[in-house]
């Protein structure tokens, strides 16, 4: 999804994805589809509104070594966040001011994100 164009609320990676629908995008194509928010804002959602939208997903919070895929949640200052999927070193997310998904390296200040793992599906 590197080089897919940003778009706020997008999440057709033809259209363009912001960091929720870039995350959607890439579990549907790998055949998981999950229950996306809607109407979420750029910036102002609390933590406990942006935790509930991932769970209501089938995440959960890991206290582990990043693995491939994992989501990461990125606190940022005045109440905004950011997702992103990690890789072994590194970190693919919807870059709203390079209007583009990028690839890149975790840095000192995003080492402390919250990681969330999908759970594999139930069977019943």
């Amino acid at each position: 999804m590197v080089g897919v164009p940003f778009r706020a609320q997008g999440c057709d990676p033809a259209m363009g994805v912001d960091c929720v629908g870039l995350v959607w995008a890439a579990y549907a194509a790998i055949g998981r589809r999950l229950v996306r928010p809607r109407d979420y804002p750029l910036r102002g959602w609390a933590r406990a509104r942006v935790a509930a939208a991932l769970e209501a997903a089938g995440f959960v919070p890991v206290d582990a070594e990043a693995r491939d895929g994992d989501v990461a949640l990125i606190a940022f200052a005045a109440g905004q966040f950011h997702l992103g999927l990690t890789g072994p070193a590194s970190l693919v997310h919807a870059h709203a001011g390079l209007r583009r998904v990028v690839e890149t390296p975790f840095d000192a200040g995003r080492e402390d994100a919250a990681l969330w793992r999908l759970c594999p599906p139930r069977c019943d």
